[in-house]
């Protein structure tokens, strides 16, 4: 299969977990940028209110089988009960609060698989465009 350059968008349901309740139902935006190849973008949205994230994209691979970061984002697979599909859950920490999201776990692989024909995964290294990075960096 031939490796293009497009980006890849998904929109996903979420769910805001809150303790002894059933939570917050939201939709966020997954995108992927081949000219950020190891980043993934989420900008998550509850009415007209809407935060964004940069989510490491192996983080998020990994997170679909087994509990992985550290810091400001945590990820992890959530089993349900054996009539319930299964769940990833993201954790998002920072000096403003803390959130813990949980995503269908197809949803997410559906997504990750999409960018992996983008931009097959242990490859990205080769894809990153050092010249635009350092221009960001020293913009910033």
């Amino acid at each position: 299969m031939p490796h293009t350059r497009q980006t890849v968008t998904d929109d996903v349901a979420l769910r805001l977990v809150v303790p002894g309740d059933d939570g917050l139902m939201l939709r966020a935006t997954l995108r992927y940028e081949p000219t950020d190849p190891f980043a993934v973008n989420a900008t998550f949205r509850a009415a007209d209110e809407s935060i964004s994230w940069v989510l490491g994209r192996d983080l998020l691979a990994e997170g679909l089988s087994c509990a992985t970061g550290d810091g400001d984002v945590r990820v992890w697979p959530c089993a349900q009960g054996a009539s319930e599909r299964p769940l990833v859950m993201i954790d998002l920490r920072s000096p403003d609060g803390q959130a813990t999201l949980a995503v269908d776990a197809a949803d997410l692989r559906t997504f990750l698989l999409r960018t992996f024909e983008v931009i097959p995964q242990g490859t990205e290294s080769r894809h990153l465009d050092i010249d635009t990075v350092l221009s960001r960096l020293l913009a910033a």
